[in-house]
């Protein structure tokens, strides 16, 4: 098949919606498919809108002769006009690849009404989609009611190649309680939070690493590193990395005791996945599908969004029992294993499409 994916900026952008994204061209360009990415410009939400009437992007989808045209939902407001232009010239089927809901995050009743206008009627005008995890599924039925032709597609943990033998043991010694963080410095992913919470612990006892980006949102970042700056228990056990590639994050990953992202809304959270590769127990939050990877208690803790007394309650007994910890690791592990791989997921993807291809 002939496929575009459209897309904001580059494919290679650090974030678990493009990880996803990049692994399925590459499974699919590896299987003899011509997949052509289409990028279009970052640009606040309502400029976005201006993309509905992009004569270009409209002359280019037709001339190109694909086969089936791929959209990651994130470009909602880039197309939820356009498609219904584009039907207009061409029969190909228009396919969504849904990682989470912009609706679902936390905003005001305005913003909210507002972005619930314009992802559903993106949501409307596409013929099938691509789900990262049930609870995405769940929350796109809720909002169209009917769902077209779906696939659900788990995201997989095993990107590191080599991941070596798990020292379970190193979570159950004595010692400070080693904390790891991943994800871009924004408000959603919770960093603030967790900053909030380990203030409430006593110095000396943890150490927290923090890997990600802080130039997407500079004033959040800056606000974290200023929280930081401010607080002697926080200042002195506290490092940021900024963005890591995969060979040395996986060093992180292995040096570190437990995982900790408190994020407000995950449509399902590959990094607690491939936390749980390298043997680390996880702590997330209730909100969205993080619940389908962590069991609460037993490979790691899912907390109420935004509760840093919760958090830290939970922190303090970790650092009280680490034998528990280190039982808490090894069966994160067993969970990292019984998921599917990269692959696995990605064929279950082609079939899906070939199929839809075949009958639309």
């Amino acid at each position: 098949m002939k496929i575009a994916l459209i897309i904001y900026g580059s494919l290679d952008t650090v974030s678990g919606g493009y990880l996803y994204d990049r692994k399925l061209v590459d499974h699919l360009r590896g299987n003899g498919h011509l997949v052509e990415v289409v990028s279009l410009p970052w640009r606040g939400y309502m400029e976005s809108l201006k993309d509905n009437f992009d004569a270009n992007l409209l002359r280019r989808l037709v001339t190109g002769r694909f086969d089936l045209i791929l959209q990651d939902e994130l470009n909602h407001p880039s197309l939820f006009r356009f498609n219904q232009t584009l039907k207009t010239e061409i029969q190909t089927p228009l396919v969504s690849i849904v990682h989470h809901l912009r609706v679902d995050e936390p905003w005001g009743r305005f913003e909210r009404w507002r972005y619930r206008q314009v992802e559903k009627a993106y949501l409307s005008s596409v013929d099938g989609f691509v789900f990262n995890s049930e609870t995405t599924k769940a929350s796109v039925s809720k909002l169209v009611k009917t769902l077209k032709p779906h696939v659900v597609a788990l995201p997989a943990g095993d990107r590191f190649a080599d991941v070596p033998d798990i020292d379970f043991n190193r979570n159950s010694e004595s010692g400070k309680l080693k904390l790891l963080f991943v994800g871009n410095l924004i408000e959603r992913k919770g960093l603030e939070l967790l900053l909030n919470a380990l203030r409430q612990l006593p110095a000396g006892k943890w150490e927290l690493d923090v890997v990600g980006d802080p130039t997407i949102d500079p004033e959040y970042a800056g606000r974290c590193r200023a929280l930081v700056e401010s607080i002697p228990r926080l200042r002195t056990a506290v490092r940021f990395y900024g963005p890591l590639d995969d060979d040395q994050l996986a060093i992180r990953f292995s040096m570190n005791h437990c995982f900790v992202v408190p994020s407000f809304y995950e449509g399902f959270g590959i990094v607690y996945l491939e936390a749980f590769g390298f043997g680390l127990p996880a702590i997330a939050t209730t909100a969205g599908a993080a619940g389908e990877i962590i069991t609460d208690g037993q490979n790691g803790f899912v907390i109420p969004p935004g509760d840093a007394n919760e958090l830290a309650k939970v922190l303090r007994s970790l650092i009280n029992d680490r034998k528990w910890l280190g039982q808490m690791g090894q069966k994160a592990r067993q969970t990292f294993q019984e998921f599917p791989t990269w692959d696995e997921s990605c064929s279950k993807i082609e079939q899906f499409l070939l199929k839809l291809g075949n009958a639309l």
